[in-house]
């Protein structure tokens, strides 16, 4: 009772999972991910034990349509499940069981697999497609939420709103190179989930993602003076402490030669921190 969207990014170095539902923490059962490997998401009456049954399945070389019909055989309950799947190469496979509660159906495509269960309609996959085809400007995880706001636009779950969750991976894209998880952002009870996941985006990328060389703004002498300023007014002892005071490592250099337009903001009073 549920909709998602698995894919891969064009450039075939990043695979996630977005998804929403009436369900309390949508987040802890239905997606999973593994860099170079693929992605999946298990839904309808989900079946958990799929997410590291066809991981390795597709860890070990099989195709997501392969890796789908294995998941299947081996399961008397498939009637009743819904599961998308993303292989390393961008394969999709999607399958609807002839029990899941209607609307429930999906749509495919080179790299990505859209399904849902307990629907308005068919017009919320339709949208996510459309969503997902025309966000091939956007960031990755962008482009994951873009498509399914257009889900929860387009009505989304029958029953109606509660929670979301967002995944992506990638190798070493993780906490300081630590592991491979881009992003792991879930709202798991709300009352627009999908709006609240995307705002838990947009703190992920002013704190977790470095600046881009338009966001940042170059520091002369004046701007240095002004910046230890504000942190000796703030009760610390030079800037660099209050960037790592408040987590923002990645939108300052480390040798203050810039800082990011959007901290600069903050610093300023134009953007609340």
């Amino acid at each position: 009772m549920t909709f998602s969207i698995v894919a891969r990014s064009d450039d075939g170095e990043s695979w996630g999972v977005a998804v929403a539902s009436k369900f309390l923490a949508v987040g802890s059962v239905v997606p999973a991910a593994v860099a170079q490997v693929g992605a999946l998401a298990t839904q309808a009456l989900a079946n958990v034990a799929y997410k590291g049954l066809a991981l390795s399945h597709l860890d070990e070389g099989a195709t997501a349509e392969i890796a789908l019909q294995r998941l299947l055989e081996e399961d008397d309950g498939r009637d009743h499940r819904q599961v998308g799947l993303v292989d390393v190469d961008g394969g999709s496979a999607s399958h609807t069981g002839a029990a899941c509660v209607h609307w429930a159906g999906g749509t495919l495509g080179p790299g990505y697999a859209i399904q849902g269960n307990c629907l308005v309609g068919s017009a919320v996959v339709e949208a996510m497609e459309t969503a997902w085809l025309a966000g091939e400007h956007l960031r990755f995880a962008d482009r994951l939420l873009a498509a399914l706001a257009a889900g929860g636009a387009a009505g989304g779950d029958l029953r109606g709103r509660q929670s979301a969750a967002l995944m992506v991976v990638q190798d070493g894209a993780g906490y300081d190179g630590g592991d491979d998880v881009a992003v792991d952002l879930r709202v798991d009870d709300h009352a627009t989930p999908i709006d609240e996941l995307g705002r838990l985006l947009d703190l992920h990328a002013l704190y977790l993602v470095a600046s881009t060389d338009a966001e940042k703004v170059a520091v002369d002498d004046a701007l240095a003076s002004e910046l230890e300023r504000f942190a000796r007014e703030q009760g610390h002892p030079d800037f660099r402490t209050w960037v790592g005071m408040e987590n923002y490592e990645m939108r300052v250099a480390d040798d203050l030669e810039w800082i990011d337009e959007r901290v600069l903001a903050i610093v300023r009073d134009d953007h609340p921190a």
